[in-house]
């Protein structure tokens, strides 16, 4: 797939675009005029920036209200051309986008507008350019891509051709096996762009919501393979409206792009027979989390290791060359890694105490690596001791680092290969916990659709509707990315102002990370009896949560009485009922849960506004240094 994207997508000056382009590894740019007119230098000296990054300039754009004009000013329209061609010839680059007309001036008709496009492709050819030709959704008079594509066939010139953009034809519903009888030839370039569904103005959704194919609702992948089916094997570029986008990093935004084609490129190849895209592996099955990794120091440790061993969990192994100790409940591991090298202690220096890492068990880990780089995903390694296992490993959320193991190598035999297990007794008493549920990462609301589109791409899983978590201080907003058989299930919350609890994580933690972990119990009574005799402290709900829950669902009142003794939340979908029981919060936000999921699907949204207010209670106020001596009441 040769791949473009146009300015317009990115934030920042032309020289910063153009650099972040050229680093995510694009073959192409569209140079949107006004990035152009913004811009001190030359048309000359735009091309020279782009040739000199390797980037071909694929087409300017764009040229609108040209075609239908009446005769008064159609001369004027074609000077315009004229002086766009001139642009044209200096950038260094063969074609325009003209886009169909929303001027109350322009006059309807097929054949009148096929007219001024044959003009406009003569004299195109006279300096060797060529006129692409697209249907605005709101178009006045042509607004599908049929239409377009009937002018463009009119026009009957070899300089003009059709461009596809499947916002313009998405939105629209038009259908898309129309493209499939179009001459691949007069197909000229293929724009993309997805977006959430939403009910609303055309031109207003086309403007602020659009986002990379894979992070909306569009069936763009469909839209593509119809493309695709007619041998067309040009340019696909993205063209995003996006209002985050525009304020967001440039680079960040312009990396999200190039995997996004990537991933579309690879959806596309594994359902028609064409050039585009390049062999990968599948996506990897995720069959469940092997380990989760704690950086932390000699101090801070011991008190995760209390109340770890609060929870249940016994040491059970030590690293063989480092300082790092296994715990083990169920089939859950966690690792707390206090020695004073290596990335781990890194991380602890910039994050603190962190769960700063995490294993995924993949059908074959070598197949989820090599899938993870071809899509742009960035590796990580660090040096091991002889006769140690080095993982394949990339960077995920926060900088942290998602170890890829399986089963069918001695991957699978990490804690025996690179552990020597511990003989002495643990007084730890098992509790019941037999797996993680669920792993929440809170991140800057603005990089919710990079890590969606993340992980959505490298491993076999799917993005839930997203929902607002009600904190007392603001909305946060959650998506979930989960797998057919629950093995991989990741709770994405995206915070948007540092004053919810999610928000105070991150400005505290200094960056996204795992925020809290949840481990499955099939007992959940049963283990909050036993961790109640460990000394273990569950956080505090409101008595009158378990009023209003009693009245909600109609709940015996001695269940009641036993959630609220508990302190367990309570929940319940057309497929079951869901139990939940926390931690208070450890260090700047970070905490644990347990639940019990009886057929239950979801994840206690409802719940969650509870919750939060009672960890926020734990929460040390703003203004109060961290080394200060302050408890909640």
């Amino acid at each position: 797939m040769k791949t473009s994207i146009a300015t317009v997508t990115l934030s920042g000056e032309l020289p910063e675009k153009l650099e972040a382009i050229a680093r995510a590894r694009f073959d192409g740019v569209e140079i949107f005029e006004n990035d152009f007119l913004a811009f001190d230098g030359s048309p000359a000296d735009v091309g020279k920036m782009a040739r000199d990054l390797g980037l071909q300039i694929t087409l300017f754009q764009p040229f609108r209200d040209f075609e239908g004009m009446p005769e008064a000013l159609r001369i004027r329209t074609f000077d315009r051309a004229e002086r766009k061609f001139d642009i044209m010839q200096e950038l260094g680059t063969d074609m325009v986008l003209v886009c169909s007309s929303v001027s109350p001036a322009a006059l309807g008709g097929i054949d009148r507008a096929a007219a001024d496009f044959h003009e406009l492709g003569v004299r195109a050819a006279r300096r060797g350019l060529k006129v692409g030709y697209e249907a605005l959704a709101w178009g006045r008079y042509v607004n599908d891509h049929r239409d377009a594509w009937e002018i463009v066939r009119r026009a009957n010139h070899p300089n003009v051709g059709l461009i596809l953009d499947s916002f313009h034809s998405l939105s629209r519903k038009i259908d898309i096996n129309s493209i499939r009888s179009i001459p691949k030839e007069k197909i000229f370039i293929v724009q993309l762009a997805d977006a959430p569904l939403i009910d609303m103005d055309l031109l207003y959704w086309s403007r602020h919501f659009r986002n990379m194919p894979g992070e909306g609702d569009l069936p763009v992948t469909a839209f593509t393979e119809a493309v695709a089916s007619t041998g067309y094997d040009g340019y696909f570029s993205l063209e995003i409206f996006n209002d985050q986008f525009r304020g967001g990093s440039t680079r960040a935004i312009a990396a999200d792009g190039h995997r996004s084609l990537v991933y579309l490129a690879d959806q596309v190849r594994r359902n028609v027979e064409t050039p585009i895209g390049v062999a990968m592996p599948e996506r990897a099955d995720v069959k469940g989390i092997g380990f989760i990794e704690f950086a932390t120091d000699e101090d801070e440790a011991i008190e995760l290791i209390a109340l770890l061993h609060a929870l249940g969990f016994r040491k059970a192994a030590v690293h063989r060359s480092k300082k790092v100790t296994l715990f083990e409940q169920g089939s859950i591991r966690i690792l707390v890694n206090v020695d004073t090298a290596g990335f781990a202690n890194a991380a602890y220096a910039v994050h603190g105490t962190s769960a700063y890492a995490l294993a995924l068990v993949v059908d074959d880990a070598d197949k989820a690596y090599e899938r993870a780089l071809a899509l742009d995903a960035e590796p990580f390694r660090q040096a091991v001791a002889d006769g140690e296992l080095e993982f394949p490993a990339i960077r995920g959320v926060g900088g942290g680092v998602i170890y890829l193991i399986d089963d069918k190598s001695p991957l699978g035999r990490f804690s025996e290969i690179d552990f020597e297990p511990i003989s002495e007794e643990d007084a730890a008493v098992d509790a019941g916990l037999l797996r993680i549920d669920h792993v929440a990462q809170t991140v800057a609301y603005d990089e919710m659709l990079t890590w969606l589109l993340f992980y959505t791409s490298i491993f076999d899983a799917r993005k839930t509707p997203m929902v607002d978590i009600i904190d007392p201080s603001g909305v946060v907003r959650s998506q979930v990315i989960e797998n057919e058989s629950g093995a991989l299930r990741i709770t994405m919350n995206g915070a948007e102002n540092r004053r919810t609890l999610a928000g105070h994580f991150i400005a505290e933690k200094f960056g996204s990370g795992i925020q809290h972990l949840a481990f499955s119990t099939n007992d959940i009574f049963a283990t909050a009896e036993t961790l109640r005799a460990q000394g273990f402290k569950p956080l505090h709900i409101s008595p009158n949560y378990y009023d209003d829950v009693e009245a909600r669902f109609g709940l015996d009142p001695d269940l009641t009485e036993r959630l609220k003794g508990e302190n367990i939340l309570y929940d319940r979908d057309e497929h079951g009922e869901y139990f939940q029981l926390y931690s208070g919060t450890y260090g700047e936000g970070f905490f644990f849960e347990i639940v019990e999921r009886r057929g239950y699907r979801g994840y206690g949204a409802p719940n969650a506004i509870f919750r939060i207010a009672a960890l926020k209670k734990q929460m040390r106020p703003e203004g109060i240094p961290k080394d200060a001596s302050w408890h909640p009441s």
